[in-house]
């Protein structure tokens, strides 16, 4: 399936746009959570022991800030799908400015794209196992495994910026080419 320029960068606009506003909700909301407990939802990714979970979970005792943790991870799942189209729409602008043509570059990029989509993925699990530890106690294979794939989606995440800064890049780029256009219109 093919799409025109004009969709890819109205997609990739709206995309990264909701993804950074769903991020900001996100980030204030489990902030708050943190200042009121001394533990975010976003501590759980860096947890690799019972021990870990445990303080938070204790911490969040109280059933609103149970409710709460509880509610930063659903909301974290509105936040995958928005960060993985945003990151793959940049894979793609990407590609079409610095490998326009088949061969390596192409390819890897094409595949590159497809990090923040699998980042998601992980992430879905993560939380997934993050809130049936909050629900049914946490165990040490399920601590270890939570931060093993949490591990696994940073990597995709951090692939998905660099494209972004390439497809900003990209914008620059093509905007500067159109400025001077239409400076030296000859040209």
């Amino acid at each position: 399936m093919r799409i025109s320029r004009t969709t890819l960068n109205r997609n990739w606009l709206w995309a990264t746009l909701a993804a950074i506003a769903a991020g900001v909700v996100l980030g204030m909301l489990d902030t708050r959570l943190k200042l009121l407990t001394g533990a975010g939802t976003a501590d759980l990714q860096d947890f690799a022991t019972v021990a870990q979970f445990n303080a938070a979970f204790h911490a969040w005792g109280v059933h609103a800030y149970l409710a709460r943790a509880g509610f930063n991870l659903g909301f974290d799942y509105l936040f995958m799908p928005l960060y993985a189209a945003a990151f793959f729409y940049s894979g793609i602008l990407t590609m079409e400015a610095f490998a326009p043509r088949p061969g390596l570059l192409r390819r890897l990029l094409t595949l590159a794209s497809m990090a923040p989509v699998a980042a998601a993925g992980l992430d879905a699990v993560e939380n997934a196992l993050e809130l049936a530890m909050l629900w049914n106690g946490p165990t040490e294979n399920l601590a270890g495994i939570a931060h093993t794939i949490s591990t696994a989606k940073w990597v995709g995440i951090v692939i998905g910026f660099a494209l972004l800064a390439g497809a900003v890049l990209a914008k620059v780029q093509a905007w500067q080419k159109t400025r001077l256009k239409g400076l030296n219109p000859g040209a």
